[in-house]
C-alpha cells in the first residue's frame, strides 16, 4: 500500500500517538479521519492537517453502533477505506488492593472496555467495510494497526488493569490476521515503550529525566515520529501480518 493512497481512520487521533501518524500520513498524500473525543484539540488538530485532508468524528470507541455510524460516515468523507489505525487509549492506573481498598470492577472494565474492546470494535467495523475493496497488489484491500505497549508483556505494579487490556490487544493480533486474510486484510500490532505524549508531558521534569535514563538506548523518550515511522512502514511491507513489534529501545520495565 503506497502511503498517497492510504485512506485511513485513526482513533485518539487529534493529540499524542494517534495524532503524530495522521500528520506523517497527510504528509504523504493520505487522508485521516480522526475517531477521538477531545473536542478542544480537535479543531486545531484539523486546522493543521488541513480540512481537505482531514475530518474530525467525535467518537466513543466502546459504542458499537455510534462506531458503525463514523465509520460510515468516514468512508464517505475518505472517499475509500483501507486502513484503521487504533491508537485511542486510557492508563486505568490502579493497585488491586489500594490504601482505599480492592479495586473497583467498574475500574477494571473501563480500562478494559476502551484499550481492548475499542480498538477491537473499531477494527471490526472497519473491516467489514474494507471487505468490500477492489483488490490491491498480492490481493490486499485494507490493513488494521493496533496500539498495545511493553505493559502487555512487562506490566508494572499498578498496572493491572491497563496490562491485561493490551495483553488481549496482543493476543487478538494472529487470530485476527488469520481470520481476515481471506479478504486481503492485515492486522498489526505495536507495543510501544515509554513515549513523548500529553500524559508525559504533565510529569515533573526530574521523572522525565529519570525514565529517559531507564531505557538502554537510546537513553530518551521515544518521540512520537518515531512511531509514525513504523505504522507506515508497515501499511507499506505487505509482507508483514498478524505480529506485535516492540518499539522500545530495548527497555523492560521494572517491578514498579
Amino acid at each position: 500500500m503506497q502511503l498517497d493512497t492510504v485512506r485511513a481512520i485513526v482513533t485518539g487521533g487529534v493529540s499524542g500517538l494517534g495524532l503524530a501518524v495522521a500528520q506523517h500520513l497527510v504528509a504523504h498524500g493520505g487522508k485521516v479521519a480522526l475517531f477521538d473525543v477531545n473536542d478542544d484539540k480537535a479543531a486545531a488538530a484539523v486546522a493543521a492537517l488541513g480540512e481537505a485532508n482531514a475530518r474530525y468524528f467525535r467518537t466513543d470507541v466502546t459504542d458499537e453502533a455510534g462506531v458503525v455510524a463514523n465509520v460510515e460516515a468516514a468512508h464517505t468523507f475518505l472517499g475509500g477505506l483501507n486502513a484503521a489505525i487504533n491508537c485511542a487509549g486510557i492508563l486505568g492506573a490502579g493497585r488491586v488492593l489500594g490504601k482505599e481498598g480492592a479495586m473497583p470492577l467498574k475500574n477494571f472494565a473501563g480500562t478494559v472496555m476502551v484499550n481492548l474492546v475499542g480498538s477491537f470494535n473499531v477494527a471490526k467495523a472497519a473491516a467489514a467495510l474494507m471487505q468490500h475493496n477492489a483488490a490491491g497488489d498480492d490481493g490486499e484491500r485494507g490493513i488494521i494497526v493496533n496500539t498495545a505497549s511493553v505493559a502487555a508483556y512487562e506490566g508494572q505494579i499498578g498496572q493491572a488493569a491497563y496490562s491485561a487490556s493490551k495483553g488481549g490487544v496482543v493476543a487478538m493480533t494472529l487470530p485476527m490476521a488469520r481470520e481476515l486474510s481471506r479478504f486481503g486484510i492485515r492486522v498489526m500490532t505495536v507495543a510501544p515503550g515509554i513515549f513523548w505524549t500529553p500524559m508525559v508531558d504533565g510529569m515533573p521534569a526530574e521523572v522525565q529525566q529519570s525514565l529517559g535514563a531507564s531505557i538502554p538506548f537510546p537513553s530518551r523518550l521515544g518521540k512520537p515520529e518515531e512511531f509514525a515511522d513504523l505504522v507506515a512502514y508497515i501499511l507499506q511491507n505487505r509482507y508483514l501480518n498478524g505480529e506485535t513489534i516492540r518499539l522500545d529501545g530495548a527497555v523492560r520495565l521494572a517491578p514498579k
